[in-house]
């Protein structure tokens, strides 16, 4: 691949401060991870309740691989779609309040699958333009027109909506947003839709299981119900600890998916194991208003000694808390010398990011103490004065 231009463009990636270098983890997930033989205190991981490590979640995952084996040998439509896959399908369903729920074995997949699966030429798709890479390029595959407005700007979006000339106009948008943090404006933008005779779908990979009295994420938050968002993606691998997917909605958009979403059909199912660990884990999530609540409090924690110290972080009240830098050396500078501290915490560059926005994106979990958030806020303050 000599003529590719392969080389050359590694080369100016690292140049641009652009190059990404994967983490070898040697240890579970927790608040205290082991990296390249060095114990460092990890601000960078979803697991927002502390369940990838809780021991009734691996204890359900050990039982389930001693009943199902390691894998399900086959796509769902083949054989490969086991007891626990349907137990798991069913409770996410009872937990949203949903008629039906299909599980996906990633979120990338389930926002490929659900926007190729429904939209086609002549469709129109309206997206947040911060919304997930998932989300962008499954408006993009889809064949539809692809609509971009200003982030949580609900007048753009009213605006795009009023030049539609299209039959069928989905707005997609993430319910809390990635590397920001903030939250979706969905009680507005549901009754925009309605009034539009617009379909909303909401990604909550970022809400569901810490947002609402039982998890239910930003529409739980909002007292939003099917109606108001027929669509609804979750992620497994979030606050769920485990991994996966899936999508909820009625009837009949349940089994369009199953007969028409190409990332469904030709991929094969998750470990039956992973999801009885996920049913395990559903449980904690549904009694687990101390964590939420410890977790609500490490956000007020980390905020009010930012705030002290004039750090630009972003308005969140949510896990995400991203700490604005600038340029991409900036932000890998920072980063560097908080683990020389002793702390994880990434940074953050585009193209995930828009160019001069590079940041270190602070992700926080239930299961950080006090203590660790103070170091990393004492941390902080001395990069600061740097």
């Amino acid at each position: 691949m000599e003529n590719w231009g392969l080389s050359e463009a590694l080369r100016e990636r690292r140049r641009s401060g652009l190059y990404r270098a994967r983490l070898e983890v040697a240890s579970p997930q927790g608040p205290n991870v082991v990296v390249d033989g060095q114990r460092l205190t990890a601000f960078c991981s979803n697991d927002y309740l502390g369940l990838a490590s809780h021991p009734t979640v691996t204890a359900a995952f050990a039982q389930g691989l001693r009943e199902y084996g390691a894998g399900a040998g086959a796509s769902h439509l083949v054989c490969g779609h086991m007891t626990p896959h349907q137990q798991l399908e069913q409770a996410l369903a009872e937990f949203t309040g949903r008629e039906r729920a299909l599980l996906f074995s990633s979120g990338y997949l389930a926002n490929l699958g659900v926007l190729t699966a429904l939209l086609g030429k002549g469709d129109e798709v309206l997206q947040d333009r911060l919304n997930h890479a998932s989300l962008l390029d499954g408006g993009l595959l889809s064949g539809a027109r692809f609509r971009r407005y200003r982030h949580v700007d609900v007048g753009a979006l009213r605006k795009l909506l009023g030049k539609s000339v299209a039959d069928r106009r989905l707005v997609v948008t993430d319910g809390v947003f990635s590397m920001d943090g903030d939250m979706a404006p969905l009680p507005e933008l549901a009754a925009l839709c309605r009034r539009e005779g617009a379909c909303l779908m909401v990604d909550d990979a970022h809400g569901v299981g810490v947002l609402g009295e039982t998890g239910g994420g930003t529409l739980e938050h909002y007292a939003l119900s099917q109606e108001d968002v027929p669509i609804l993606m979750g992620t497994l691998g979030k606050a769920f600890g485990v991994m996966g997917a899936f999508v909820a909605g009625s009837e009949e958009l349940i089994e369009s998916l199953i007969q028409s979403a190409r990332s469904y059909i030709y991929t094969t199912a998750l470990p039956p194991a992973a999801a009885q660990a996920t049913l395990a884990a559903l449980d904690l999530v549904k009694s687990g208003q101390d964590l939420r609540a410890a977790l609500q409090r490490n956000v007020a924690q980390l905020r009010h000694g930012c705030t002290q110290m004039g750090l630009a972080i972003q308005a969140s009240d949510t896990a995400i808390q991203a700490l604005v830098l600038g340029e991409s050396a900036t932000a890998l500078q920072w980063s560097a010398a908080l683990r020389q501290r002793g702390l994880l915490v990434p940074a953050i560059r585009p193209p995930t990011v828009p160019a001069g926005t590079a940041r270190l994106r602070i992700a926080l979990s239930a299961a950080h103490t006090e203590t660790q958030i103070d170091q990393l806020l004492n941390a902080l303050a001395e990069v600061k004065a740097l």
